[in-house]
């Protein structure tokens, strides 16, 4: 059975769920009837969430399983290794893990599949031009993480 708990955030409540291991992070997000609230389950996360938004933590260490096929785990890899306050394009990406340009889709296909958002920062890649393209969790939500990190400067109004 899976349990879960939910973290307010600056960029809004995100949903931490698991068994017990961490399987999904998500802004928001739907909870299933049949999973079972756990307020102290992911503690550790939450900690590491709050000092990632304080601007105080650059990496994540948690135990995680996000059970994707051997396509989206060598893609997921290659996105965990894109370092704090940079960004690759989704074609950097797929040369890193010897995919063809062609395949280029079926990359942004598994980046989007990413059950992990922030702690897998999937959040860092962008489209060939730098333009912030497709988010699961929303491009305005994607560029506050970048600005967090340093990747972009702050939006004036």
């Amino acid at each position: 059975m899976s349990i879960y708990t939910t973290i307010d955030s600056p960029l809004g409540e995100i949903l931490l769920v698991g068994d017990p291991v961490l399987t999904r992070v998500a802004f928001g997000g739907a909870v299933r009837p049949e999973w079972r609230r756990d307020p102290g389950a992911f503690a550790e996360a939450e900690r590491q969430l709050r000092e990632y938004f304080a601007g105080e933590r650059t990496a994540f260490d948690l135990d995680r399983v996000s059970g994707g096929t051997a396509f989206q785990e060598r893609v997921w890899a290659a996105v965990d290794a894109v370092p704090y306050g940079t960004t690759t394009t989704y074609g950097e990406l797929a040369a890193s893990i010897g995919v063809a340009r062609d395949r280029i889709r079926a990359v942004g296909a598994a980046i989007g599949a990413n059950p992990l958002l922030v702690i897998r920062p999937c959040h860092r890649v962008v489209g060939a031009n730098g333009s912030l393209t497709g988010y699961a969790a929303g491009v305005e939500r994607k560029h506050a993480l970048l600005t967090l990190e340093g990747a972009l400067q702050p939006q004036l109004i």
